[in-house]
């Protein structure tokens, strides 16, 4: 595992390097098989890290935990209500605390800027486990999976159709850091940040890769081997959902813009999923799909994370 990543905080994708990313998929490859074999390593043993949490979540939670208790260490869940971040308790003196007790906090926060207020104030590593602006460690599992599926990296060629959003911003700058071809279609004022796609054209020019964003999800589509989409509507934006339902309509995932695709392109989700809105049963339940696998390489990722960084 990485000295140089030891004790580093995991914010963005853009914390790490292109090296360190293949390093970290690396390390996840050799766990998942080492897991498979039945063998373990418990290079966490004595560690602690605190699951700090203001949004519900299975996949976060429970990979976190599993991970943390497969590596030898321990987990400790704190939910909405427990800390109640800048209400109960001002962000630093959360950060402060925590950092006497356990060996890193993974949080999972309504605002990017907490992320940022807990790292300056902890003496630990924090990892991001979703904020509204990035989630690396989806995006890391997201990696991992394309890897497997379609057997490379460099020079695959990956659509993105739906909202530009935290998921999206990740998927971007991970995706160009190891040369993808990434086209994003999003409805007129639905794309990604601009400056994320700067950087991820930055990076992707240097590693052989390319990114693009239009409005057009079947251009976007057009002989991708991988494609990808998300939640119309995030948390936090309920209010919008029937808007966003309207506006969303012909950026649905189904069999007939799958049929644009590469002919064995590989679909993913981050879950949980709107069956019907962004995607259809007959995709993500179909042979294309490889939505479980990438739900489980988010285990195997954030293991290699948290070895890394603990």
């Amino acid at each position: 595992m990485s000295r140089g990543l030891r004790g580093r905080d995991l914010l963005s994708v853009q914390d790490l390097t292109a090296e360190e990313v293949r390093e970290i998929l690396d390390l996840a490859r050799h766990l998942k098989r080492e897991h498979r074999a039945g063998l373990s390593h418990e290079v966490l043993r004595g560690k602690t890290v605190a699951l700090l949490f203001e949004k519900p979540s299975l996949r976060t939670r429970v990979t976190f935990e599993v991970g943390m208790r497969q590596l030898g260490g321990h987990a400790v869940y704190l939910a909405p209500q427990d800390v109640q971040l800048g209400v109960r308790e001002a962000v630093p003196d959360v950060a402060r605390n925590l950092a006497r007790w356990v060996d890193g906090i993974v949080a999972r926060v309504n605002r990017h800027a907490t992320l940022v207020e807990l790292a300056e104030a902890a003496t630990v590593p924090v990892v991001n486990a979703l904020s509204d602006f990035e989630h690396p460690c989806q995006a890391l599992g997201d990696l991992l999976t394309v890897q497997e599926k379609v057997g490379a990296l460099l020079g695959v060629r990956a659509a993105w159709v739906g909202d530009g959003n935290n998921v999206c911003h990740s998927f971007l700058l991970a995706a160009s850091r190891v040369g993808m071809w990434v086209t994003v279609a999003t409805p007129p004022g639905y794309g990604p940040d601009p400056a994320v796609v700067a950087a991820a054209q930055e990076e992707a020019a240097r590693r052989g890769g390319q990114v693009r964003v239009l409005t057009d999800p079947v251009q976007a589509v057009a002989g991708a081997q991988v494609v990808y989409t998300d939640v119309w509507t995030s948390m936090g934006q309920e209010a919008e959902r029937e808007e966003r339902k309207r506006t969303f309509r012909a950026y649905q995932v189904n069999a007939e813009l799958l049929s644009h695709a590469d002919p064995h392109a590989v679909v993913l989700h981050c879950l949980p999923a709107h069956r019907g809105e962004e995607i259809t049963d007959e995709v993500l339940d179909g042979p294309h799909s490889a939505v479980l696998d990438q739900a489980e390489n988010r285990l195997h990722v954030q293991k290699a994370v948290l070895s890394c960084v603990l």
